[in-house]
């Protein structure tokens, strides 16, 4: 009797044990709103990915996630990765206000911070042990610096037998907030020697291009952090999701952008042309290549004005300031020697930037709204003996759409008014030196005489933008409008 009752104690707490055992797939903790508290209690270090089973980027994260949580386990690391379907779990998604896929999230001691690194298992590995350690791995035998080089595709290490030093204090404050890459130091006379290294030296190690890079600048925190992200990409990046966040948020705001097709002829020819000058220009200007067949990257041709068929390959160079300014080469000729006096000539200051623009339409002033092109603009825009109203628009703007039945009626209302005329603007494909929108539509009123110009801030009605007109933009230009959809008409940024 009491062997039996014994069994049945002992098989109801294998069972509870085995019901509060959390699922996983491939080393990942399956999470549910029923599990989620206790995974996040038991776990003192926790990401935490909010996906959705149709969504691309997350299908591409999954390998990379699961081999970064077999990473962490061969390492012996307490550190877990875990996922959640937010299209079932939708409470989790919206108390974490998961507004997109994929969303990750680093929770602490069961405090959420944002993810903010790559999406290659060796940079969520790199993040998290920057995030639960210390911003530099000490080094105290060879062994332990090649397991660290081995580790990643970039690697940066200190090599400092005296640790006060301004270039190895800013070493640790670089460190400590570039996550995606790791970091090591050591005055060990063993490593130095294997490494041929020399004391108060920081190396990048890299398992592409040259192999490593020496930092032989100023002892700047300012200029070690430039050296150290501008070596970390390769010479020609590949502009994709992945590398997006590093290309644009990095420190070097001069790019070179290949528009290249990865699979026809020309492609090995010019990536070997820009590859053999990159280097020259390393610290100034990121050469990049972007795949016109990309679906994705369609888009980002349209930005530049460019037909994949008719005008690939070509380059482009921006600058990336408060604003974009593009710069196009007066040839297409991409040789090294073409395309290193194109990138030469840039940065002596000596190219106009290049504006978009199209063919003025033969029956642009036929009908009651006007069409604007860059041209044109500012004969029409600008003349002192009207006022003349101007949408800035997109044509796959949805807000735009809404609104042209509305502004065709305003034109409609003006049309027999000599002094006021209504136009407007494909602002995707025209662009002007002196205006520059940041959301579609943009409505701007030229007035005559001075040419003071007035922003449209009232309700995208008839009876608003007449009133606007009408009262010379003192009406509806102060009054904000507020919607729930305010950032879908954003400008997408490149």
């Amino acid at each position: 009797m009491f062997k039996l009752l014994g069994f049945c104690l002992l098989l109801s707490a294998f069972n509870v044990a085995r019901a509060d055992e959390i699922p996983t797939e491939d080393g990942v903790l399956v999470l549910t709103k029923e599990n989620f508290q206790q995974a996040t209690a038991d776990n003192e270090f926790i990401l935490v990915e909010f996906y959705a089973p149709w969504c691309g980027h997350c299908k591409a994260l999954a390998p990379e996630y699961a081999k970064a949580a077999k990473q962490l386990e061969e390492q012996g690391s307490a550190i877990k990765l875990g996922k959640v379907d937010a299209t079932q779990q939708q409470d989790l998604a919206e108390e974490y206000q998961i507004r997109g896929y994929p969303t990750l999230k680093f929770f602490r001691n069961s405090n959420p911070i944002e993810y903010s690194g790559g999406r290659q298992a060796d940079d969520i590995v790199s993040w998290l042990l920057k995030k639960t350690g210390p911003a530099a791995k000490t080094l105290n035998t060879v062994d332990e610096a090649k397991e660290l080089i081995d580790s990643s595709n970039v690697v940066v290490i200190g090599f400092f037998k005296d640790q006060d030093t301004a270039l190895a204090k800013g070493f640790l404050d670089i460190a400590a907030v570039i996550d995606d890459i790791p970091f090591g130091i050591t005055g060990d006379d063993a490593i130095l020697s294997e490494y041929g290294a020399s004391d108060q030296q920081v190396i990048l190690f890299k398992k592409f291009d040259e192999g490593k890079a020496v930092y032989d600048g100023d002892q700047t925190p300012a200029d070690l952090k430039k050296f150290i992200q501008s070596n970390a990409l390769p010479l020609l990046v590949d502009f994709n999701h992945d590398t997006a966040q590093k290309i644009f948020g990095g420190e070097i705001k001069n790019h070179l952008l290949l528009f290249l097709n990865n699979n026809d002829e020309h492609y090995k020819k010019v990536t070997e042309a820009a590859r053999s000058i990159a280097k020259e220009f390393r610290e100034q200007v990121l050469f990049v290549t972007i795949d016109a067949e990309v679906e994705d990257h369609q888009r980002i041709m349209e930005f530049f004005g460019l037909k994949k068929k008719e005008e690939v390959p070509t380059v482009r160079l921006i600058r990336l300031e408060e604003e974009m300014d593009k710069y196009k080469p007066e040839t297409d000729d991409l040789s090294a020697e073409s395309l290193k006096q194109f990138v030469q000539d840039f940065l002596d200051g000596k190219l106009k930037q290049h504006l978009l623009s199209q063919e003025l339409p033969e029956d642009w002033d036929s009908k009651p709204v006007k069409v604007l092109v860059s041209t044109n603009f500012d004969e029409v825009a600008l003349d002192p003996t009207k006022d003349v109203l101007v949408e800035f628009y997109a044509p796959w703007c949805g807000h735009c759409k809404q609104l042209e039945p509305i502004y065709v009626k305003v034109g409609e209302h003006f049309k027999d008014n000599s002094d006021v005329v209504i136009a407007k603007i494909d602002a995707t494909a025209n662009e002007l030196q002196h205006t520059r929108v940041t959301s579609y539509p943009t409505i701007k009123l030229y007035t005559k005489g001075e040419n003071q110009q007035f922003d449209y801030n009232g309700p995208r009605t008839f009876e608003g933008l007449t009133k606007f007109v009408e009262s010379g933009g003192m009406d509806g230009a102060d009054v904000q409008e507020t919607s729930e959809e305010e950032d879908d008409h954003k400008k997408d940024e490149l």
